[in-house]
């Protein structure tokens, strides 16, 4: 079993952290078919009441395909997070290697103030667990 390794980052208050799994039943490496489970969490350490808008993930593999994906909210919510809440969510990422990575942000809201900003989410590699040493 892979060693479980948390990313995180810290941007305007928001922290986001990010652990990655690879899913060896979900997969078939007969096929170059690896799955990737992913858990994110939001913490909301600023003085202010947020939103979290859109997602913007870009996903790499080994053999140099670079993927976007954009859209609203994560899992169909846009979720509001009061100074001190949390909002936990996982989903999972589909690679045609056995190695890759994934990086992006998320588009916020102040809903005091109606300011967009910007949250970055930590870069965290996608490693089938038979790659790691």
């Amino acid at each position: 079993m892979a060693k479980e390794r948390v990313e995180t980052t810290i941007t305007d208050g928001i922290r986001i952290s990010v652990r990655c799994e690879y899913q060896a039943p979900h997969s078939n490496p007969a096929k170059s078919e690896y799955v990737f489970a992913y858990w994110v969490t939001i913490a909301n350490e600023s003085p202010y009441t947020v939103q979290l808008l859109k997602r913007h993930w870009i996903i790499f593999d080994s053999v140099g395909t670079i993927r976007e994906v954009k859209g609203e909210g994560v899992i169909g919510e846009q979720p509001v997070l009061k100074p001190g809440e949390l909002h936990k969510y996982s989903s999972w990422c589909p690679l045609s290697t056995a190695v890759g990575k994934m990086k992006g942000s998320f588009e916020m809201r102040r809903t005091s103030k109606e300011q967009l900003f910007h949250v970055t989410i930590p870069e965290f590699n996608l490693v089938a667990d038979f790659k790691q040493n």
